[in-house]
């Protein structure tokens, strides 16, 4: 499990990039938040410490698989809570910036609980 609110960003943004490009680099992830390349290094040399990430000699950071069960984790939340507050009528930008804070302080059992309560009440299953 990553141990805050930015490691967990930062697994998330590598997660959803190593699906969109061929390589995920440093730079890419600091195009992708906004944030400096210095910054972005100094967060992937604390990823590489947790055992969260590897990168290659090339620069490629790869998800170790803790590292991609926390990024799935939390990009399950993070789908999960934008598209169930936009359901609700709650604009997209809005529900998208709640769902980043949500999915970062809600316990594992708090999450399930809701997600199956909401899945039961459309199915009724």
């Amino acid at each position: 499990m990553a141990y805050n609110e930015s490691s967990e960003n930062y697994l998330e943004t590598i997660l959803i990039l190593s699906g969109k490009l061929p390589v995920v680099r440093s730079v890419d992830v600091a195009t992708e938040l906004g944030f400096k390349k210095s910054s972005v290094s100094i967060a992937m040399k604390n990823l590489r410490e947790k055992q969260m990430i590897t990168v290659s000699d090339a620069g490629y950071i790869y998800l170790t698989e803790a590292g991609r069960a926390t990024a799935e984790m939390i990009y399950e939340r993070h789908q999960f809570f934008s598209s169930w507050l936009m359901s609700l009528g709650v604009d997209e930008k809005t529900a998208t910036e709640d769902a980043c804070k949500m999915e970062h302080v809600i316990s594992k059992e708090s999450f399930e609980a809701i997600k199956n309560n909401i899945q039961f009440a459309n199915t009724g299953k």
